[in-house]
């Protein structure tokens, strides 16, 4: 009896520490797992120490002109589309930076939205049914009082515009690579932003405070806004490239000619007035297509 008891004390103290080993052998484990891991650095050596990245990289801006004749075109126009006949002239500091000016003029294509069209031919009805209440005795209806300020005989004669920008910029090219077009033809690419300050010159209809009914002539002013985008520069040679652009240049105008705002809570409601109140905020956008040319004609290369 007493050496069956001392046998299973043994085996019952050899389960124990069996236990307690592998408790600790787990612990070390994941002590050594949650420690903090050091490599030791190894100096590069042999002909890579210290070499670029890139070798032989065609450095298509770095220290040349860029000369870049475009058309853009307006974005999401309510009344009136403008397409606009200018381009871009930049210099090129380094590979990734660049300072210069984009300019474009557009009082010479405009095209008319078909919300102006309707607008035109409600107005037009609007004036002929006031013209025969007149002719009857009647006065003036009530139509016509309630518009009176805001359309007159052609409404596209009261439409604003934007004439001209003229835009100094700093652009950034942070991304650059190749495309491949049906798996033969590999063009150089870069993706850029810019960012800038643009002068455009408005032409809207002119501040009134009376007879607003029957002066709806246009003023030039200057307006001053920041603009920024981004494009895609497709390199077709060494001195020539295919660039696709988008901008925006918001600020407020009145691009309709109306009377929207100046009395009541934040001159939120009309006022028979034609005043600067009555300009709206606008995010101006155009979509640009240029070809892009690079002067002198030949790229260098990097180490």
């Amino acid at each position: 009896m007493g050496e069956v008891m001392g046998t299973t004390t043994t085996k019952t103290r050899t389960g124990t520490k069996r236990q307690l080993l592998s408790a600790l052998a787990a612990s070390i484990a994941l002590l050594s797992v949650s420690a903090k891991a050091e490599a030791q650095e190894i100096p590069l050596t042999g002909p890579l120490a210290g070499a670029p990245a890139v070798r032989k990289l065609r450095l298509y801006r770095e220290g040349r002109f860029e000369l870049a004749p475009a058309i853009s075109f307006t974005l999401l126009d309510e009344y009136q589309r403008t397409i606009f006949l200018g381009g871009r002239i930049n210099y090129n500091l380094t590979d990734w930076l660049a300072i210069g000016v984009w300019g474009a003029y557009g009082d010479l294509i405009k095209i008319r939205t078909s919300l102006a069209d309707e607008v035109q031919d409600v107005n037009a009805r609007r004036h002929k049914a006031e013209a025969a209440s007149i002719q009857a005795g009647q006065g003036q209806t009530t139509e016509g009082r309630l518009t009176a300020v805001n359309l007159g005989p052609d409404f596209k004669d009261q439409i604003g515009s934007i004439k001209w920008v003229a835009a100094p910029q700093i652009t950034a090219v942070p991304f650059r690579g190749k495309l491949a077009l049906f798996q033969s033809i590999y063009l150089d690419t870069d993706l850029y932003f810019f960012g800038g300050a643009a002068f455009a010159g408005v032409s809207e209809r002119k501040n009134c405070d009376k007879d607003c009914t029957t002066n709806f002539d246009r003023g030039d002013r200057v307006a001053i806004a920041p603009t920024f985008g981004l494009g895609f520069t497709f390199y077709v040679n060494k001195w020539s490239a295919i660039g696709f652009e988008y901008r925006a240049f918001p600020f407020s105008w009145n691009s309709g000619g109306f009377d929207t705002h100046g009395t009541g809570k934040d001159d939120k409601f009309p006022d028979n007035k034609i005043t600067n109140a009555d300009r709206e905020f606008k995010f101006n956008q155009v979509l640009t297509i240029s070809y892009n040319f690079y002067l002198p004609s030949e790229y260098r290369l990097s180490e």
